[in-house]
């Protein structure tokens, strides 16, 4: 007999897509660790409370190499290149240190003041649209072109295929369908084997070309990347460089409409905008669950013995609204202070982006609350249409309007 899904264990009429937490408190109520069918996955052990999901996160003995996994025999065809959430120390150690100082809070600091100027700009046109039609959709007007274009502009992606790269990275991350996965794969590699030969020919003033131009070179540092891994990295920057921001920018947001009462304070204190997004990371984060892992050996995580091979899932979710770490863990409140939330996850794998998500969030949230004292909701919440993935959360669309 098969393990459950989270659905399977829902009350009757929830649907843990749009949410998941009555679920993770009655698993947490009876254990850290539970067996689950996760759909086109197969079986894992859920980690759903914040201590041992922090202690997992740490453990050496739990690896992202899927070749750890009792059931890997390939990749399936579903792999593009080779990427810092498939690999462990010290392969882990080496691409990460590639690229880890263009996103130091240094750096992230001086783009600041580009990426306010991006929200301004892509602010106008959505209020254009609001004026016109009377409604607009946060996501396609702002939510995703601020951190699709700021990724793109780093790594030198050309306007002209922000597009396309969206489309192939929404079938990737949360796919319609096996198929419709499978293209978006084939079509992104496609695409970034092109990209890639194109700045091996001529460079440009940006990070992708630096990474081509590093690996044609070797000298002192890491060893560069080979192309397997070049691939990989491209596909992971520009992927994980602004899905998640996207669905922590419009899911903000929608924490912030449907609670009126915070969305008040955070205007009528703007200083506390940066520790509302931790909140928001907290309360209703983009990343559901950290990629999975694989135990190289047996371990035992909260009393629950994982035999070698078996896959985990860290669910981040369920581990930032653990009522031993915050207290009233349903209750969103922009002057929380949520010390030791997961939304970026944690350890060697705590996500490289996290400075440039948070900056390109508050930039987002602070426009807003400057340029829309009357923004509100143009549909009914429940009719909001989620990502169907235990992975990723987030809502495919918000339409918003101006009150009176």
């Amino acid at each position: 007999m098969s393990a459950p899904t989270l659905q399977d264990l829902a009350p009757e009429g929830l649907d843990v897509t749009v949410d998941p937490y009555p679920v993770y408190a009655a698993l947490r109520a009876q254990g850290s660790v539970h067996r689950i069918l996760v759909p086109e996955s197969g079986e894992a052990w859920l980690i759903v409370a914040r201590d041992e999901a922090r202690a997992a996160l740490t453990d050496p003995r739990l690896r992202n190499d899927i070749r750890h996994s009792s059931s890997w025999t390939d990749d399936g065809g579903h792999a593009i290149g080779l990427n810092m959430l498939q690999t462990d120390a010290p392969q882990h150690t080496r691409l990460r240190a590639l690229v880890a100082r263009e996103f130091t809070p240094g750096r992230i600091a001086a783009l600041a003041p580009r990426i306010e100027k991006l929200a301004d700009h892509l602010l106008d046109g959505l209020l254009d649209t609001v004026a016109g039609a009377g409604s607009a959709d946060l996501v396609s007007a702002f939510a995703l072109p601020l951190p699709l274009t700021v990724i793109c502009d780093l790594l030198g992606v050309p306007s002209a295929d922000h597009g396309d790269f969206h489309h192939w990275s929404g079938e990737i991350v949360a796919p319609t369908s096996a198929e419709a996965a499978g293209a978006a794969v084939a079509g992104m590699t496609a695409y970034f084997a092109a990209l890639i030969e194109d700045k091996r020919a001529d460079p440009g003033n940006d990070l992708l070309s630096a990474l081509v131009v590093a690996a044609g070179s070797g000298g002192e540092g890491p060893a560069p990347l080979s192309a397997e891994e070049l691939l990989g990295m491209a596909f992971l920057l520009l992927v994980a460089g602004h899905e998640t921001t996207v669905n922590l920018i419009s899911g903000g947001v929608l924490a912030l409409l449907t609670h009126p009462d915070q969305l008040a304070a955070l205007r009528a204190d703007p200083g506390l905008v940066d520790g509302a997004i931790e909140e928001m990371l907290r309360y209703d984060g983009p990343v559901g669950a950290a990629a999975f892992r694989f135990a190289a050996e047996a371990v035992e995580i909260g009393g629950t013995r994982i035999a070698a091979g078996d896959s985990v899932l860290v669910s981040l979710a369920a581990a930032s609204r653990d009522p031993r770490h915050f207290p009233d863990p349903d209750r969103f409140d922009v002057r929380r202070k949520p010390a030791g939330q997961l939304g970026f996850g944690h350890g060697i794998h705590h996500c490289l982006g996290a400075p440039l998500a948070r900056t390109e969030a508050a930039a987002a949230v602070r426009a807003l609350l400057a340029r829309c004292p009357g923004l509100a909701l143009a549909a009914d919440p429940a009719d909001l249409e989620r990502r169907p993935s235990v992975m990723l959360r987030g809502v495919r669309s918000l339409p918003v309007r101006i009150a009176g």
